[in-house]
């Protein structure tokens, strides 16, 4: 009997892959080179001026005067301030009132409604909608509220000669409607376009089943629709809610007027901080903006992880409420 043969060095196990050893044969300091250029831009565009507003806020720096060259660490009084002014409580309100009729309502509803008309259409009708919408987005910021201006205007306005009352001033008498719907013109185009790739993925299956079964629209929307692409709703809620929250647009139509009636929180730190000089407390007001824009990103988050566990949670990895049988028992009711 042949004695035992050592093991092969060709059977032994394999070394672990060291880091240098990645797919792209970089390595740690070629990789460290490519990225350090984007590591810089983010330090100076994003995390300076953020420890920037955070030290301004608990000073008294102003554009000008003796503050300026020798402000005073006043600590947290700007911010007790802030929450106490009345002109920040109104402003707060508005902002509110612009996110939620401009974002949630607004575009949220006309981007999906018109990517749900134009799901099924071709030709040169969806072209020229899409166009048409796609326009109002692309156009800068200035020419749209010279736009705007002109169609509003009290004496020459278009919207007057157009409904026949002439003299009616709507940016005067309806400021904050004025806005909001100006910013659903400018804005739905982005909720258009991702609606309108979620409802791609929408499988016409699906959709076939909803209507051999009877299912109205709603009922359709509602089971067979809305499950498929509620990932979609949530992350444009989210990033629409947070582009309207910091929007500076409306100052170009109202600039904040009149008596402060369209003052959002972006005219009103840019009042505060640049109008009236001081920069520490207009700090201290955006300081408190980046807190409730990362509540509303946490909560959207939150939302998304929730449904990501739900997903998880059905056999098969199937969205919750399943499209067919949901359609069928909507129409059943």
């Amino acid at each position: 009997m042949a004695p035992p043969t050592s093991p092969r060095a060709d059977l032994a196990p394999a070394a672990a892959p060291s880091f240098e050893d990645d797919a792209a044969g970089l390595g740690r300091g070629r990789a460290a080179a490519f990225v350090a250029p984007a590591l810089v831009l983010v330090a100076v565009f994003l995390v300076f001026p953020a420890l920037w507003t955070l030290y301004l806020g608990t000073t008294d720096y102003r554009l000008t005067g003796i503050a300026a060259s020798e402000p005073r660490f006043v600590g947290t009084d700007n911010y007790r301030t802030v929450l106490g002014d009345g002109d920040f409580h109104r402003s707060l309100w508005l902002t509110l009132q612009f996110v939620l009729g401009s974002a949630v309502i607004g575009q949220t509803v006309l981007g999906f409604s018109i990517a749900w008309v134009m799901r099924d259409r071709s030709g040169p009708v969806r072209r020229l909608v899409e166009g048409l919408v796609l326009l109002a987005w692309i156009l800068p910021s200035s020419v749209i509220a010279f736009l705007w201006i002109a169609l509003l205007d009290r004496d020459g306005g278009t919207l007057n000669a157009v409904l026949g009352t002439p003299g009616t001033a709507w940016l005067l008498d309806h400021p904050m409607a004025c806005v909001v719907v100006f910013n659903v013109w400018r804005g739905t185009a982005f909720s258009m376009m991702l609606y309108g790739a979620a409802l791609g993925n929408v499988p016409p299956s699906h959709l076939e089943t909803a209507r051999l079964a009877g299912a109205s629209t709603w009922q359709t929307l509602r089971d067979a629709v809305f499950p498929r692409i509620r990932g979609h709703l949530l992350t444009s809620l989210l990033l629409v809610s947070l582009w309207t929250f910091n929007d500076f647009t409306p100052f170009l139509i109202t600039a904040g007027g009149p008596d402060g009636r369209s003052e959002i929180m972006s005219v009103y730190v840019y009042r505060t901080a640049l109008g009236d000089g001081r920069l520490g407390f207009g700090a201290a007001i955006s300081l408190i903006m980046i807190l409730i824009n990362l509540v509303i990103a946490l909560l959207c988050l939150r939302a998304l992880r929730d449904r990501g566990r739900a997903r998880t949670a059905e056999p098969g990895g199937a969205e919750p409420g399943g499209a067919e049988p949901g359609a069928a028992r909507g129409a059943a009711a």
